[in-house]
């Protein structure tokens, strides 16, 4: 492994650890708001940790998937954030 590859696997691993801890919030979290952002913060990190994996191992799916994984992530926001505003 050269020392880039060691990067990108530290950085996708300290992701990874901060999208566990961002679970907390999900389901711990004192209003809803606090939950979609959370789970918008988690998909965001998911989409960079694909993007690394696929610098990695040099594989264009990975990019195609982080791309996929963003546009579910911003509808759902979306359709939360517009179910939340009609809720208040």
């Amino acid at each position: 492994m050269t020392g880039f590859n060691v990067e990108l696997t530290i950085t996708a691993a300290f992701y990874g650890l901060l999208c566990i801890a961002l679970l907390y919030r999900v389901i711990k979290g004192p209003h809803a708001v606090d939950r979609v952002i959370a789970g918008d913060s988690i998909d965001s990190m998911t989409v960079v940790i694909m993007a690394l994996f696929g610098a990695l191992s040099n594989r264009a799916v990975y990019f195609d998937m982080a791309l996929i994984v963003s546009l579910l992530g911003f509808i759902s926001t979306v359709v939360i954030s517009r179910y939340l505003e009609g809720r208040s």
